[in-house]
């Protein structure tokens, strides 16, 4: 092969050889292409298999695109009215409007009209500075037209001069041009010829003109509301976007959604409903983009997240998780818009590439789908259609997943003990034991030896089972351990079972522990098996349970199982339980190796069969399941016996009976867990935790990890740690959203607002100590007063505590329990004082608006009952800085964080930069906005997501009764705990009555015994201690077990110090009774004891008396005692109930106020701390000095003001003023005494507020403060 020389490798070529010899840069390719496109037919749109050159139609293109890109430079002078285009073997474009002019370029010396449409890279848009919305952009665009023509005319007049010249040959060749003088409008008008040899055509095809007409059609739907459009010298008769898409849609009745107030100068858009995929019919500048773009991506994806928030927030589509690209295959887009210098991946413009940051726009102008678009969405099956068709590809992939096999043999499930029989021959007869988690199956395993191993397999659950019949598809797919149970019982999914033969198993034994928690696992694998396989609860013994003893109680060699504590609590009414060993068995970890081999040896004992009895099954387990039957589960729980229990010792059970009288029982406890009482405000773990800490008297610290050791020890806990620590810290947790009062203190990080509390410190490394102020809420003599629990044979905490101010209000309380939720605000502990001081005047409670210390935001009450909540805004017009100083209630820094991180992430994004400067107790954001932002701002509130929802229409409580109770208003709460707690302190007068009396008694009793000591009346040596105990009852002392009994729930529950005196050491005594020895004490004890009226420890309480004591100094002593507890006596008998409210009600207003001047202090340290801000140079033609426009909040009365105190009581003093003829009796709140406790904090404040004022006079910048509480524009 010869070489090639240098001059035939290396070539040059002019500008048109590289175009008419590499199409593909320039026009695309000028091969015959067969591909689906819409042409127009029959007056619509349709989607045609054609076969078309796309070169040809790019030239054509080139020429609509450049008489469209005259509309853009339309002046007050010169408007665009029309376009003209005819379409045949030669094709003509026309159109008017701003004109070319016809003259020569000075600098190039050519005339302009040549300049432009016969000289390659020229034209008007090359200057990239300039902000243009054309579609021209390279230089070549018409050009390119002319290459590919054999005769390529052009003509255009500018209202004097008219030009016309001819280019031939590729535009290789060109005529001298025409130019004269006329009086005309201006206009410019294209005629071409293409050169068909080159594009392999003889002329003009049929699908090319159903193609090209097309297009002129587009042109028209993109500005046929602003130019008529004339196709072959008739009128398009489209003079709007709308009526363009209607081309498209098959029907009349087609989806279309569209919104008037949606569509600005810049953008238009319009939504239908794609059945086979995603769709989209976009323009950029009137340049056709049928590949899309990031224009297309930056409109779908708004829309797809509307959807996607629909579907989220809709209850009807939760059980199905839609992904993104299943609700983009359903819409159809129909985008025209106008895009700044606009990029593109090729020359032919099909695909955009201009960044979202770039569209250019004002704010107004930008894309934004709105209220009414969206609504109009969500109004359509458009919706519905994704739901069903993302469920119907979940359901075929949960039927291939939830299908098991009968194989003898499964690989790769983790702590499966597999019976040898199962999957094979025998299968039918094998079990398999599902235990509760590991130590249950230790415990099986144990036993399985008695029964072995080829029969039986065994099988631990980690917890609790998903209830499929409310879990999404996604979950029950992504659930492994529901997968893992189809596995080894061989189940397939929708199969009606007539037998039991196809099943690797065919039975299940669950065996779990024996308290509500293991009903509830027992109830959730029933759900699970009735819920896809219904047939097999039908089949009697395919589920059966596996039941050991609750209790035990052993006397000799005598043991007695029970399986329900109904059972034991009726044995112990009829024996002495205090002869017989108890032991409890909360969990199945509790037997032993040997128990459990005995429990197998007698195994139909301890199995009992599920029955199937029926339709009321099925609604029973649908009942206790079904999301859907809330209302009817509250019914249900409504007629809850606490008595009501299954009788372990039957061999079967009904299905029915199960969840009536078994699991009930743990969805009440699931209620008493989630929802407190209105009493105190607790949830059992709570009670437990301030219970061991008045037992503990905790005033010291201890470590958070060893007080719940400590919980768990005295009062019965029997959950995990974690819970238990989780309750600890979130009790003594006291930044914005948490506590109004912490009953414990925070020792240590305990959490702040920045996540919710959950960024505290682990359990090891903190502590806590009993709040000062929880014992003067909690006063320690009611303790004597409530009714103490028995767990576990152990006397722990009581039903409920009874503090002196509903704390369900102060600290609020959320919580979702079975067929019960609750959601309480806090509400502010002063005003709450003085609404209880005004009803012990006789007057009504009022209204309450919700209240979190240290919250600077507003909260204001909505006509419906509920409230809203918002942060504080301030928006700088000058520098477009956003000041963010408040963040709605449990609104969690962290998480706003990541929000406005997500928003300045993405394309198109206002958000330039952002920092931070809070404190422990303020929220400090600042933002910096894009130039003229905050000019354009008009809901701050609700752009920032600053405003939240304060539910006041779902306050659920336990009543004093312990029945669960729907609260309609605060008040109906203050009026309950009102007349409970008044009731409780004519209890407490009678418990100190009854102290007081028995200690009168006591000091009555001494006294004399010391008087007669000294007198010699009584005679304590060389006397026997028979005689000397009847001396004491001759002459009419007081028995120790007759002396006045103190009306103490405490003492009967846990016993009295003082009865310790009852039983004193001998020793201890002897000290009056003279020197005997050893032999005689034993003797004199057994007499004693033997005499049938006295006990021996009768006296002990006057006999244990030191000799010392017995002296004129001791009387004296004694007799003031008496006098002193005689007065007490009297004064408690005379004083009424309210007083003594009234006076813990004070105590705890110096107290608490004294808190807060604590706190105060160290927010107003922490506020003066040095802190960068964020500034922005001002503008240079700025020269004026800015004016500061303010709006200020109208703060809500609940906020805390500069002297809470005087705040709280003006607005109960318009109440008494109202309410003088109820009670002439005036309030007893101390105003001078409140308000000394804040008087140097207000000092504090004054001061800051001056710093800071002169602050703003110094930085002169012009600012538009939002506030919180002013209506939105």
């Amino acid at each position: 092969m010869r070489q090639k020389t240098i001059e035939e490798q290396y070539k040059k070529m002019t500008h048109i050889e590289h175009i008419l010899q590499r199409p593909d840069t320039y026009i695309g390719s000028l091969q015959r292409t067969s591909d689906q496109m819409w042409i127009i037919q029959n007056g619509k749109m349709i989607q045609k298999e054609i076969e078309y050159v796309p070169g040809f139609f790019k030239i054509f293109d080139e020429i609509l695109v450049n008489a469209a890109d005259n509309l853009q430079r339309d002046t007050n002078t010169y408007k665009q009215s029309y376009i003209k285009v005819d379409i045949g073997n030669e094709i003509t474009i026309k159109n008017d409007g701003f004109p070319i002019p016809v003259e020569i370029h000075k600098e190039y010396q050519i005339y302009v009209p040549e300049l432009i449409f016969g000289v390659f890279l020229t034209g008007s848009n090359f200057d990239d500075t300039e902000k243009r919305v054309v579609g021209g952009r390279n230089g070549y665009g018409a050009k390119l037209t002319n290459v590919y023509s054999q005769e390529f005319t052009l003509e255009v007049c500018d209202g004097k001069n008219y030009f016309k010249l001819i280019w031939s040959n590729n535009m290789s060749n060109k005529q001298i041009p025409i130019i004269k003088q006329v009086k005309k409008d201006p206009y410019v008008s294209i005629s071409y010829k293409p050169d068909y040899k080159r594009f392999g055509m003889k002329e003009i095809e049929n699908d090319t003109q159903a193609l090209l007409t097309r297009r002129v059609y587009d042109l028209a739907g993109i500005y046929g509301n602003k130019i008529t459009v004339y196709l072959n010298d008739e009128k398009i008769k489209i003079n709007s976007f709308q009526k363009y898409v209607d081309l498209y849609l098959p029907s009349e009745g087609a989806i279309k959604i569209y919104d008037k107030e949606m569509t600005t100068p810049r953008w238009e858009v319009v939504v239908s409903y794609s059945p086979t995929q995603f769709q989209h019919v976009s323009f950029v500048n009137a340049i056709c983009t049928a590949k899309g773009g990031t224009h297309v991506n930056y409109v779908t994806d708004k829309i797809i997240q509307e959807i996607q928030n629909e579907m989220n927030n809709n209850k009807k589509y939760k059980s199905i998780e839609v992904q993104k690209y299943q609700i983009k295959q359903s819409l159809w887009v129909f985008i025209n818009c106008l895009i700044d210098n606009p990029t593109f991946d090729s020359q032919t413009k099909e695909n955009m590439t201009t960044k979202v940051s770039e569209f250019g726009g004002s704010s107004e102008e930008k894309f934004k789908v709105t209220e009414k678009f969206s609504k109009a969405l969500i109004k359509t099956d458009i919706i519905e259609t994704i739901f069903q068709q993302a469920k119907a590809k979940a359901d075929a992939k949960l039927n291939k997943q939830l299908k098991g096999t009968k194989t003898g043999r499964i690989h790769g499930i983790e702590k499966l003990d597999d019976a040898n029989d199962a999957g094979k021959k025998n299968s039918e007869f094998c079990t398999l034991i599902l235990t509760e988690g590991d130590s249950a199956k230790a415990l099986a395993m144990a036993g399985i030896d008695i029964v072995g191993r080829d029969r039986y397999g065994v099988f631990p659950l980690k917890g609790k089972l998903l209830n499929v019949r409310e879990a999404s598809l996604k979950q029950i797919l992504q659930n492994e351990e529901i997968e893992n149970l189809i596995k080894i019982i061989g189940l397939q999914k929708d199969r009606q079972y007539q037998d039991l033969k196809s099943l690797r198993y065919g039975s299940v034994m669950i065996m779990t522990d024996q308290d509500i928690d293991g009903s509830h696992i027992k109830g959730l694998i029933i759900n699970f098996i009735h819920h896809f396989w219904p047939s097999l609860v039908k089949y009697r013994g395919f589920l059966k349970e596996f039941v050991t003893p609750l209790i035990k109680a052993t006397k000799g060699n005598q043991t007695i199982p029970f399986f329900t504590v109904q059972d034991f609590n009726k044995f112990a009414q009829e024996e002495d339980i205090k002869t017989w060993k108890i032991k409890y068995y909360k969990g199945l970890g509790t037997s032993d190796d040997q128990e459990a081999q005995e429990y197998f040896k007698n195994l139909r004992t301890h199995t009992i069969m599920f029955r199937y009895d029926g339709d009321e099954d099925d609604n029973s387990i649908d009942l206790c399941f079904n999301k859907k039957k809330a209302n009817d589960r509250k019914q249900w729980l409504a007629q809850y016996n606490h008595d009501l229990y299954v009788d372990h010792t039957k061999k079967e059970l009904g299905y029915s009976e199960f969840i009536h009288k078994e699991l009930i029982h743990f969805s009440m406890a699931d209620n008493i867990r989630s929802i407190p009482s209105i009493m105190d405000g607790l949830k059992p773990g709570q009670r437990k935790v301030l219970f061991s800490c008045f037992k503990r008297n905790l005033k010291q610290e201890i470590k958070v990890v060893q007080l719940g050791g400590y919980i768990a020890e005295h009062s019965a806990y029997h959950h995990g740690d974690l819970s238990l620590v989780s309750t600890i810290i979130g009790m003594a947790q006291n930044f914005v959203g948490s506590n109004n009062i912490n009953l414990l203190l925070p020792k240590g990080q305990f959490g702040s607002r920045a996540m919710g509390g959950k960024d505290h410190a682990s359990a090891r490394y903190i502590s806590t100590a009993l709040n000062k102020i929880t014992r003067h809420i909690f006063p320690e003599q009611d303790d004597h007063l409530l009714k103490y629990m028995e767990d576990d044979g152990q006397m722990v905490e009581p039903e409920y505590y009874v503090p002196i101010i509903p704390m369900s209000l102060v600290n609020g309380a959320e919580g979702i329990g079975t067929g019960w939720s609750t959601q309480i605000q806090n509400y502010n502990p002063i005003e709450l004082v003085q609404q209880i001081k005004n009803r012990l005047d006789g007057q009504q409670f009022l209204p309450m608006t919700p209240f979190y210390k240290n919250f600077d935001g507003v909260i204001e009450n909505l006509p419906n009952g509920n409230g809203i909540i918002k942060g504080l805004i301030d928006c700088n017009i000058d520098t477009d800085i956003i000041t963010i100083r408040e963040l709605p209630v449990k609104k969690w820094t962290k998480n706003y964080k990541e929000w406005l991180d997500k928003e300045m992430a993405e394309e198109g994004s206002s958000i330039v930069d952002l920092r931070e400067y809070h404190t422990k107790y303020k929220i400090h954001f600042e933002i910096q906005m894009v130039d003229g932002f905050v000019q354009d701002l008009r809901n701050p509130l609700d752009y920032f997501k600053l405003i939240a929802p304060a539910a006041c229409t779902n306050m659920v409580l336990f009543d004093s009764n312990n029945k669960i109770k729907k609260y309609e208003s605060v008040q109906e709460i203050l009026e309950e705990f009102y007349l409970i707690r008044l009731e409780f302190y004519h209890k407490r007068k009678e418990y100190l009555i009854s102290k007081l009396d028995r200690e009168v008694q006591l000091l009555d009793n001494k006294l004399k015994f010391i008087k007669m000591v000294i007198s010699e009346e009584i005679k304590i040596r060389n006397i026997k201690k028979i005689d000397l105990v009847k001396q004491l009852d001759k002459f009419g002392f007081t028995r120790f077990s007759q002396l006045i009994q103190v009306k103490s729930t405490k003492i009967k529950a846990f016993g009295d110090s003082q009865k310790q005196q009852k039983n004193v050491d001998e020793d201890e005594s002897e000290e009056v009774s003279g020197d005997e020895d050893k032999e005689q004490k034993k003797q004199i004890s057994k007499k004693l004891q033997s005499t049938p009226s006295i006990d021996i420890s009768e006296f002990n309480y006057l006999l244990s008396m030191p000799l010392f004591s017995l002296t004129f100094e001791k009387v004296e002593k004694l007799q003031a005692e008496l006098n002193q507890r005689v007065q007490s006596r009297e004064a408690l008998v005379n004083k009424e109930v309210a007083a003594m409210w009234r006076e813990d009600l004070d105590k705890f207003l110096e107290v608490y106020e004294e808190m807060n001047e604590i706190e105060l202090r160290l927010i107003n340290q922490q506020e003066k701390m040095p802190g960068k801000q964020m500034k922005k140079p001002k503008k240079k033609n700025d020269k004026q000095q800015d004016q500061i426009i303010e709006e200020k909040p109208q703060k809500s009365k609940a906020i805390k003001s500069k002297d809470p105190v005087e705040e709280i009581l003006s607005k109960y003093k318009k109440q008494d003023d109202k309410q003088s003829e109820i009670s002439s009796k005036p309030s007893e709140f101390n105003i001078k005494q409140q308000k000394q406790g804040l008087k140097d904090s207000k000092q504090q404040v004054n001061d800051n507020s001056k710093q800071i004022s002169q602050q703003e006079q110094g930085r002169r910048i012009r600012k538009l403060k939002i506030a919180s509480s002013s209506d939105d524009d």
